[in-house]
């Protein structure tokens, strides 16, 4: 599978970072902006709301303990209207709660402080990537041999077609958009099954076997179960 990113060169991809200690603000900042992103930076969660409001961005990278508005809130705010723009929280929280919070507010990300800027990039790109997926989810998407149309919830080799269920096309589009990569199995159980608590995790392993069983007649595809991390779409 090959993910298409966006040409920095190109077009500038436009970042809104709030971050209320502002000398870790400004490093960030000149940190993407060396890597060609366009960068506002906020010093308060009011601040980047209005600044969101008056120039979408591509991406949103929120701190979660802000004055005046935090990170959870403007998330919450953000989501109302607007389902898409990748969010990565910022965040020196680490409680199970604090983290499942924010995915259920619409995050897609978490950066635990401290972090690297090459895993805050990293991070930023994969958001661009599902992105760029999501705007084709119209459309066929590549799985080894076989075809996967997310909205129609198909699975097709060669001619013939196999309908999957709401939720093993969901599983396998979230795999997909992690596709060779560690997908958090938190994370998986969050967004589809709205708690990580144990009967939904065995849930979802029974649709990981369902999963397995479909796209059986590729044995370049594998799902991977990584103990104590989650799963790894190999394909």
């Amino acid at each position: 599978m090959h993910l298409i990113y966006y040409d920095l060169a190109m077009s500038k991809v436009r970042i809104l970072l709030a971050e209320d200690e502002m000398a870790l603000g400004m490093i960030i900042q000149e940190s993407l902006e060396s890597r060609d992103f366009k960068v506002t930076l906020c010093a308060d969660g009011q601040q980047a709301w209005d600044s969101y409001q008056n120039s979408k961005p591509d991406v949103l990278v929120l701190d979660v303990m802000m004055p005046k508005k935090d990170g959870f809130t403007l998330a919450e705010q953000i989501r109302k209207t607007d389902p898409y723009t990748p969010i990565i929280f910022l965040t020196s929280k680490s409680q199970t709660e604090d983290v499942l919070k924010g995915f259920g507010l619409g995050a897609n990300d978490y950066v635990r402080k401290p972090f690297s800027m090459e895993e805050l990039i990293v991070r930023i790109k994969a958001q661009l990537d599902r992105q760029q997926l999501r705007k084709n989810q119209s459309d066929w998407l590549s799985l080894g041999k076989y075809e996967f149309h997310p909205t129609k919830q198909l699975l097709k080799l060669n001619e013939e077609e196999c309908h999957l269920t709401a939720r093993e096309s969901q599983l396998l589009k979230i795999l997909l958009e992690n596709a060779n990569q560690i997908t958090d199995r938190s994370l998986i159980l969050t967004q589809i099954w709205g708690s990580d608590d144990f009967f939904n995790a065995r849930s979802m392993d029974v649709f990981i076997t369902k999963l397995r069983k479909k796209l059986q007649h590729d044995d370049q595809i594998q799902i991977l179960n990584v103990r104590g991390f989650g799963y790894k779409l190999v394909c």
